[in-house]
Parts: structure tokens; C-alpha cells; sequence
């Protein structure tokens, strides 16, 4: 009896084994009737991730009451496999904490995750994968592709900051102006002879002769300007400063023959105005006084526009217009003359030849400029050098520098000079920009948006903004900082927003040359189904650049096309 008892015990289990399998392979072998619907249709590359959703239709008596199921999303690529997080449903008769899908009626289940995008991945199919249990049994089983993946467009983004430069403020040409004045005495408008020989008018009698001798100074013109003290009669003053302004005139012109200033032949050489009463200059000298009550002065000027009755009511402030007549109106019967001088700096040629021969006779101003003149990076890198050891306070020597070795890929190197420019220049834009440069070129997205930000308003900064928004997948946002720009990244922004027409503007525009300005035409072609075109983007891309074979090949964008024999036949 024992040994029968014992036999159907062996034979219950057994039973129990086979009906778990049962279940298990039945659910295997249905697996294909399970309808799957993945957003987006072909996966795609975004802000770096990979993301996805599946609505899983499960059919009516699919699943078991007493089986757990684990389903692991897995894109397959040539070169292995990436699995996204794992979801666990249950039976209605498993105790769990999972979602559970009835047997009678099926049900739809839902799903959504993430996975880092990985070169590797661009040709791949999604697949899900899974693991029934039941009981002691398991069952492991995968679904057919679902999906293909993946759209890789975003990676194109050139990670190519722009730098900014610390701009040299020279001038060839720099406007010089001297000045001085001869004064008359009251109601007078002869020149007194003690005027004639001040120390201001002899200055500026050595200025004319010193101009006209010089190479690098080409005299404009002379202005003559005469006024007359704003008191006594308006009519009266017009005439004397008029006839002051003859005699300044004659005056000047005598002494330029004198000494062989032929300019004074040219009544064109010769701007002359007028002021029959001063108030301007009044103003200022009263601002300028410390005279008794000249609050009081200058509010009778604000409170009245007529001259009258300013000059009356100014007399009226007895206690001060002694003090006025003395030390205020004077200064204010004169004709002051103003000679305009264009001093003319170095050549192009000479500014070039002294940067590499003798960079200590510039200046700093001329130093920075002369690098410009140069295409050669090493040429540009030795000046901004010099520049840097004669000026060491100037933080443009230190960011020009760096941002010549940026260009150069001397990444380590350019961070350095910039960083010694911030020290010298906190908080200014353009250094804070090409510190952003680096960053970003070193991967640090986050570290280079917020160099960004403190660099807002720069042209560059907001290049620089363009790409790290495509990075992150801010599509919208990536169109808005490049605004007008035509570059790749302009172009490719606009592509990835869905303004198409707008893109293909940009890369027609586009003159640089550059392999990824066809590439991209190509998918704009391969979106519109115009396989001809295609190929002669892609053919003309490919010439420039034979790394875009690989890339083309394996470009869910041309994936309609990797069949065509036109299309093989220039990525293979």
C-alpha cells in the first residue's frame, strides 16, 4: 500500500510538471497573437536616450491564471544588445504586487522606458523578450521584431562651439582736436596783441606747423567760433560777435601764411559759427563757480527762455552779478579756435612686417589688430603670444590666444589661456563663452549651458545655445537661438522641428563647403521618397568626406533605399 501510495504521488507530480509546461508553451506558441503597437514607429536618438512606448494588445485566453510573466523590451544590433527595464505581469491567481492581465478577456497593457542611445545602435530591431513562470517552471520565449531603430539624425549635430573674440580697438585713422581762445574786451572786437601771445594760442601755432610737417597727420579743418557775453542788447551782440568772428578769422589766416600754411588760401578749410549771446556757456561757467547764490542764477535760466528778461532778472540778484560781471562774462567774449587733425597710424604692410620682426614697437591696440591680418594660425598664435607677454593685464592677449589653439584642437591648452582671462576680466562675456567652448567640446553639456547663460546676448553664446539644445533634444528652442544663422546645425535644427522647406532654404544658402550640407539635402530627399536625388547628395557628400559611407549605410533615414543598387553602389 505504502509503495502504491508513493507511486501516485510521483504521478500527481509529474502531472503538475507536464500542465505547468503545458501553459507555459501554449502561451509561447501564442505569442504572436499578441498585437503591439511602439511610439515612435522607427525609434529614435533624442537628447542622447533612446525612448519608447508599447501598447501590448493580449488577447482572450492567453494568459495563464497561475503564470508571472517578466517582458524586457531589447533593441538588436550588429554588434550585441540593449535591454530596457523589465515590466512583470501576473495571472489572476498569482499573489503579487504585478498588473494583471485576465484570461477571459485579455487586455491591454502599457509600457514606456529609456535606454542611452549608442552608435552601435543605428541599425536595430526591437524584439521583447520573455520569461513565463509557473510553479517551479519557466519558460523563456522573444516575440518577432516589432519595430526598427534607430533614427540617428539628431547625432549629426556639429559639436563645433563658436568662440568669441576679444576685439582690438584700433584706428588708423584718429581724429585729434586742439583748442584755444582769444578774449575780448567788453563791446570790443579787436584781437589784443597780449592774446596773440598766450601760451594756449602759441600751443596751438606749434599744433598747425607740427600737423602740417607730419606724415602721419592730415589737418581737416579750422573751426572758428565766436560769441558774445549774454548782456546788453540782443542786436548789439549779434553785431559784436559777428564782427569778433572777422577778426578771429583774419587773425588765424595771417598766422598760418606766416608760417607757410597754405591751407588758409581754402575758404572750405574754414567752419565758422556764430553765438550772439552765450547762455550755454553762461550755464556752464556758473555750474562751474563758486559764486554767492548761483542756485538762485540758475534757476532764473530754467524759469526763463527770454533773454530780456534773464539778463534783467539776473541783475536784479544784486549780491551776486557783481561777482558775475568779474569772473563770469569775461571768459565768455572770445573766439575759440578748434583744429580737427586726422593722425593716420601704420599700413597693413607695416603692421604685419613689425608683428613678426619687432612685435615690442606696437602697441596693444595695434598688436591685436595685426594678428588678424594673418590666415595662419601659427602666425596668429606667435602675436597673440607677444601680446600676451607685453600686456599681461589685458585679458584679450590671453583669450585670443585660446581661442586661436581652440580652433587648432589644443583644447587643454586654449581652457588655459581663457581661464587666465577670466581672472583678469571677471564675469565677461566672451571669455565666460569660450569656457562654455571647452566644456562642451569635453562633453559637459550641463557645465557648458550654464557658461552659456553667463554669456547671454553674444552672438556666439547663442550658437553655442543652438547645438547644446539640439543635444538635449529642445528641438523648438534649438531653431529659436540660431534665428537667421545658415550653418549645418542652423539647417539640421529646422530639419528635426519639422520645417523642412525651411531647412533646405538654409543649406542652399549655405556656401562653406562643408560634406554634411549635401548629407543633409540627401534626407530631406529620402523624406520626400526622391531616390535620384538621394544619390547625388549622398554621391557628392561621400566625396567629400568618406567616413558618411559607413554613417549613410546604416541611416534609418535611407532606410526605403538599402536596396537600391544606386544607393549601394556609393556607400559600399
Amino acid at each position: 500500500m505504502k509503495r502504491t501510495l508513493k507511486t501516485v504521488a510521483v504521478c500527481t507530480l509529474a502531472g503538475f510538471v507536464v500542465s505547468s509546461c503545458a501553459s507555459l508553451n501554449k502561451m509561447k506558441k501564442m505569442e504572436s497573437d499578441i498585437a503591439y503597437k511602439v511610439t515612435p514607429e522607427v525609434l529614435e536618438a533624442k537628447g542622447g536616450q533612446v525612448d519608447l512606448s508599447i501598447d501590448a494588445t493580449i488577447p482572450a485566453k492567453y494568459f495563464n491564471k497561475k503564470v508571472t510573466l517578466v517582458a524586457t523590451p531589447v533593441l538588436k544590433f550588429a554588434d550585441g544588445e540593449k535591454a530596457y527595464a523589465s515590466k512583470t505581469f501576473q495571472g489572476e491567481k498569482v499573489q503579487g504586487n504585478n498588473e494583471v492581465v485576465p484570461y477571459a478577456e485579455g487586455k491591454t497593457v502599457s509600457y514606456s522606458g529609456t535606454v542611452p542611445f549608442e552608435e552601435s545602435m543605428r541599425a536595430s530591431g526591437l524584439y521583447v523578450k520573455f520569461t513565463g513562470t509557473k510553479g517551479s517552471k519557466t519558460v523563456e520565449y522573444e516575440s518577432s521584431k516589432i519595430a526598427d531603430g534607430i533614427l540617428a539624425t539628431a547625432t549629426l549635430v556639429d559639436n563645433a562651439p563658436a568662440t568669441a573674440i576679444g576685439e582690438d580697438n584700433f584706428e588708423r585713422i584718429v581724429p585729434e582736436a586742439k583748442e584755444a581762445a582769444i578774449y575780448y574786451l567788453i563791446n570790443s572786437s579787436q584781437v589784443r596783441s597780449k592774446e596773440t601771445r598766450s601760451d594756449e594760442i602759441k600751443a596751438l601755432e606749434q599744433y598747425l606747423k607740427d600737423a602740417k610737417a607730419a606724415e602721419d597727420m592730415e589737418l581737416k579743418n579750422v573751426e572758428i567760433q565766436s560769441y558774445a557775453s549774454p548782456d546788453g542788447p540782443l542786436d548789439w551782440n549779434d553785431k559784436l560777435a559777428n564782427n569778433r568772428e572777422k577778426s578771429a578769422d583774419k587773425f588765424i589766416k595771417n598766422n598760418m601764411k606766416k608760417n607757410k600754411i597754405e591751407e588758409y588760401e581754402n575758404l572750405d578749410f574754414f567752419k565758422k559759427f556764430v553765438v550772439a549771446e552765450d547762455w550755454d556757456g553762461f550755464k556752464k561757467a556758473m555750474e562751474e563757480s563758486n559764486i554767492q547764490d548761483k542756485e538762485l542764477i540758475l534757476r532764473v535760466l530754467s524759469m526763463y527762455s527770454d533773454p530780456e528778461v534773464r539778463e534783467k532778472e539776473i541783475k536784479n540778484i544784486s549780491s551776486a552779478f557783481t561777482a558775475v560781471a568779474d569772473q563770469i562774462l569775461p571768459k565768455l567774449r572770445r573766439s575759440k579756435f578748434v583744429v580737427n587733425v586726422d593722425r593716420i597710424g601704420k599700413s597693413d604692410e607695416e603692421l604685419r612686417e613689425l608683428a613678426k620682426s619687432n612685435p615690442a614697437s606696437l602697441n596693444v591696440e595695434e598688436l591685436l589688430y595685426s594678428a588678424t591680418l594673418f590666415e595662419d594660425n601659427a602666425d596668429k598664435l606667435a602675436i597673440y603670444q607677444a601680446a600676451k607677454q607685453q600686456f599681461a593685464n589685458d585679458w584679450r592677449g590671453f583669450n585670443d590666444a585660446g581661442m586661436v589653439q581652440f580652433e587648432m584642437g589644443k583644447v587643454a591648452e586654449a581652457k588655459a589661456d581663457f581661464q587666465k582671462a577670466d581672472q583678469l576680466s571677471a564675469n565677461n562675456k566672451i571669455v565666460k563663452n569660450n569656457l562654455g567652448a571647452v566644456e562642451l567640446k569635453n562633453g559637459n553639456v550641463a557645465e557648458a549651458e550654464v557658461l552659456f547663460g553667463a554669456a547671454t546676448g553674444l552672438e556666439e553664446a547663442n550658437y553655442n545655445k543652438g547645438i547644446v539644445a539640439i543635444m538635449k533634444g529642445e528641438y523648438a528652442a534649438a531653431v529659436e537661438f540660431f534665428g537667421n544663422c545658415n550653418s549645418v546645425n542652423a539647417a539640421l535644427a529646422n530639419l528635426l522641428a519639422g520645417n523642412t522647406s525651411v531647412a533646405s532654404q538654409k543649406l542652399n544658402d549655405n556656401k562653406t563647403g562643408e560634406a554634411l550640407v549635401p548629407y543633409l539635402k540627401a534626407v530631406i530627399a529620402a523624406r520626400s521618397n526622391d531616390a535620384n536625388a538621394v544619390v547625388a547628395n549622398l554621391k557628392e557628400a561621400c566625396a567629400k568626406d568618406a567616413s558618411l559611407k559607413q554613417k549613410a549605410a546604416t541611416d534609418m533615414e535611407f532606410a526605403a533605399f538599402f536596396e537600391n543598387a544606386d544607393f549601394k553602389a556609393v556607400v559600399e
